[in-house]
C-alpha cells in the first residue's frame, strides 16, 4: 500500500484507500486505522451525544447566531474522541477497542436518554453492584433495540471492515498528523468561541457530564486509581470503645429502624402532599420530620453514611468500611443487633452483626411472581424478640419504591391511584402513570410501617419501644427529563436528596426520654448525619463517641457529663 491519501491538509486523514491488489473493482474498500477511528468518532459524536447537545442548547439558547458555536462544539467533541481513540487503538487493538467503545456508547446513551443518568464514579459503582433482579427490572425491549441499532450494528460494520496497515513508520506519521489536526481543531474552536466555552465550564458544567463516552471513561479511571491497593493497608478504626449501657434501667429498649428505599419527601402524605399516601401513619401518634436530607443519592452511599460518624462532607466509602459504625458501637456495648434485608444488601454496615437475607423465599414467606414483599421481614420477628435478653435494635432494609419497576413494589390491592405504568420502560408511560404507580408503592410502605408499629405496641409492656423510619434517598420521576436517582450530589435535584423521616414512641419510652420541645425539634432541618448520634441516644449509651447536639432527640445522660 502506498502512502497516497496520507498527505494533504484534510481534517484528519482519508477515510479509505483502494486495495492495491489490482482487483479493486471486486474488493471491499480498505480502511486505514485513522480513517476508521475518525468514522467511529463522528458516529459517536453525532448519534450518542444527543443529550449533551440538547443540554448545551438548553443552556445557551436556539438563536441562529449560536449555530457556529454548536458546530464548533461538535467538531471539538469529534476531535477529542479522535485523540482518545488514537491513544488506545494500536494495530491489533483497533477493531476490538472500537467495537467495545461503540457498544459502551450505545449503553451509556440509552440510560442518558431514558433516565437522564450521569455515569460518574458512584453511578459506575452502583452499576457494578446491581444484582440480577435489579438488572432484570432495567431490561426492556426499547433498551435491546437501542443497543442493537446504535451499538451492535455499527460494531458489526467495524468488525467486517477491511482494515489495512502500512509500514509502521508510515502509519505513525499519519496518526501524528491526525492528532495534530485534532489538537488544532480544539484550539481554533476554543479561541473562536472562548466566552462560550468558559461559560460552559463555569456555569453549565453539568452539561459536560452528558458527554458519551468520555465522562464515564474518566470517571471509571478515577475510580480505578482510587481503588488501587495502598502500600500501607488501612487499619480498622475502633469507635466508642468506652461505650456502656446505663447501669440501672427499669426496662430494656426495643428499637426498630426501618431504612426505606427511594421515597422522596414531596410525595410523603405527612409532609403535605396533595395525595394522602400515608393514611395509616396519619392515624398513629407519629412524629414527622418534614425537613430531612440524605447523605447521598444512592443506596451504596446513603446507607453506610447514615450509620457512620463521618458525615456527608467527609464520608468516604473505603474509610467507612474499616471504621466502626453505630451498629458496631451498640453491639460492643451489649445491644442485641439484627439486620434483615429485602434490598440489595447492608452495603457493609452489618458486616460484623447478625444479618438475614429476605430477598428470596428461603427466609421470606411472602413472595409472588419473583417479588418478595417487605412485610415478609416481620415473619418470626416476635420469636426473635422473645429469645433475646437485654436491649434490642432491629434494622429492616426495605425494597420500598425501588425503580424503575414501581408496579412490582406493591400487591394489587394497593393500586389505588390509576392508570399505572406497568413496565420498566418509563419513557413509554405518561407522567401521570409514573406518579400514580410510585405513589401506590408509598401506600404499601405506609401499610408496612403500620405493621411494624403494631408489633412494637404488642411489646410495649416488656420494653421501651420506638420506630425510626427514613428513606435512603429520593427519586426523580421525569422532571427535566431525569428519572431514578444516583445523580452527582452537587448536581442532584432536591427530589433525590430530600427524604421522609418519622418516629413513633411507645408509652414506656415516652416517660423515659427527655426531649426539649419535640414538636419544635421535628421542624428543624436534619439529615442522615444525625442518625449515628440518635441511635446511640435511643439506648442512653455512655460513650465519648456520642455528640448530644447531633442527636435528633438529644436525650439526657444523667450519669455522664461533657457529652453535650
Amino acid at each position: 500500500m502506498t502512502s497516497e491519501g496520507m498527505n494533504g491538509s484534510s481534517f484528519m486523514e482519508s477515510s479509505a484507500v483502494q486495495n492495491m491488489n489490482g482487483n479493486a473493482g471486486h474488493s471491499r474498500r480498505a480502511w486505514t486505522s485513522g480513517g476508521l477511528i475518525l468514522a467511529v468518532a463522528l458516529f459517536i459524536a453525532a448519534v450518542a451525544n444527543v443529550r449533551f447537545f440538547s443540554a448545551a442548547v438548553a443552556a445557551f439558547g436556539t438563536g441562529l447566531s449560536l449555530w457556529p458555536f454548536y458546530l464548533s462544539l461538535f467538531l471539538t467533541l469529534t476531535a477529542l474522541l479522535v485523540l482518545l481513540l488514537s491513544a488506545i487503538c494500536h494495530r491489533a487493538l483497533v477493531k476490538p477497542v472500537l467495537i467495545f467503545i461503540l457498544i459502551l456508547s450505545a449503553v451509556l446513551s440509552y440510560f442518558a436518554h431514558a433516565y437522564g443518568t450521569v455515569f460518574d464514579a458512584q453511578m459506575i459503582a452502583n452499576a457494578l453492584a446491581t444484582d440480577n433482579a435489579e438488572a432484570g427490572d432495567l431490561l426492556t425491549l426499547k433498551m435491546v433495540l437501542w443497543i442493537a441499532l446504535l451499538g451492535l450494528l455499527p460494531a458489526i460494520a467495524v468488525a467486517r471492515a477491511n482494515l489495512t496497515f502500512p509500514h509502521w513508520k508510515t502509519e505513525t506519521i499519519a496518526r501524528l498528523k491526525q492528532a495534530v489536526v485534532a489538537v488544532a481543531v480544539i484550539l481554533v474552536s476554543g479561541a473562536s468561541f472562548s466566552g462560550h466555552y468558559a461559560a460552559l465550564m463555569r456555569f453549565h458544567r453539568e452539561a459536560t457530564t452528558n458527554v458519551v463516552p468520555t465522562y464515564a471513561i474518566l470517571s471509571a479511571a478515577r475510580m480505578a486509581v482510587h481503588a488501587l491497593p495502598s502500600s500501607t493497608p488501612k487499619e480498622h478504626v475502633a469507635v466508642g470503645t468506652d461505650a456502656a449501657l446505663p447501669a440501672a434501667d427499669r426496662h430494656h429498649e426495643l428499637i426498630i429502624m426501618v431504612v426505606g428505599e427511594t421515597v422522596r419527601a414531596d410525595h410523603w402524605g405527612l409532609n403535605g402532599y396533595a395525595r394522602d399516601t400515608t393514611p395509616t401513619l396519619r392515624r398513629e401518634n407519629v412524629v414527622n420530620f418534614p425537613d430531612f436530607w440524605s447523605c447521598g443519592t444512592s443506596t451504596a452511599i446513603s446507607v453506610p453514611c447514615m450509620f457512620s460518624n463521618l458525615g456527608h462532607d467527609t464520608f468516604d466509602k473505603s474509610s467507612a468500611a474499616v471504621t466502626d459504625n453505630a451498629l458496631d458501637v451498640l453491639s460492643r456495648a451489649g445491644v442485641n443487633i439484627l439486620w434483615r434485608d429485602n434490598n440489595s444488601s447492608s452495603q457493609g454496615v452489618a458486616a460484623r452483626v447478625p444479618y438475614e437475607d429476605y430477598r428470596d423465599a428461603t427466609h421470606n414467606k411472602v413472595c409472588e411472581d419473583g417479588e418478595c414483599r417487605d412485610i415478609g421481614m416481620l415473619d418470626g420477628l416476635q420469636d426473635y424478640i422473645d429469645r433475646q435478653k437485654g436491649d434490642i435494635l432491629i434494622v429492616l432494609h426495605q425494597m420500598g419504591n425501588h425503580g424503575p419497576a414501581y408496579y412490582k413494589r406493591y400487591p394489587k390491592e394497593f393500586e389505588r391511584f390509576t392508570p399505572v405504568c406497568a413496565t420498566s420502560d418509563l419513557g413509554s408511560c405518561t407522567s401521570e402513570q409514573i406518579v400514580n404507580t410510585y405513589d401506590n408503592a408509598i401506600l404499601y410502605t405506609d401499610f408496612f410501617l403500620s405493621k411494624v408499629i403494631e408489633l412494637l405496641k404488642s411489646n410495649d409492656q416488656k420494653f421501651e419501644t420506638a420506630m425510626f423510619y427514613l428513606s435512603d434517598h429520593g427519586e426523580s420521576l421525569g422532571e427535566y427529563g431525569v428519572y431514578l436517582h444516583g445523580a452527582p450530589y452537587a448536581l442532584a435535584p432536591e427530589a433525590q436528596r430530600h427524604v421522609p423521616a418519622v418516629m413513633w414512641f411507645g408509652d414506656g419510652i415516652k416517660q423515659d426520654i427527655t426531649v426539649t420541645s419535640l414538636d419544635e425539634r421535628s421542624r428543624r432541618k436534619w439529615s442522615q448525619d444525625n442518625v449515628f448520634a440518635t441511635l446511640l441516644g435511643f439506648f442512653e449509651l455512655h460513650t465519648s463517641a456520642y455528640v448530644g447536639g447531633a442527636d435528633i432527640l438529644e436525650r439526657a445522660h444523667d450519669e455522664v457529663t461533657g457529652l453535650r
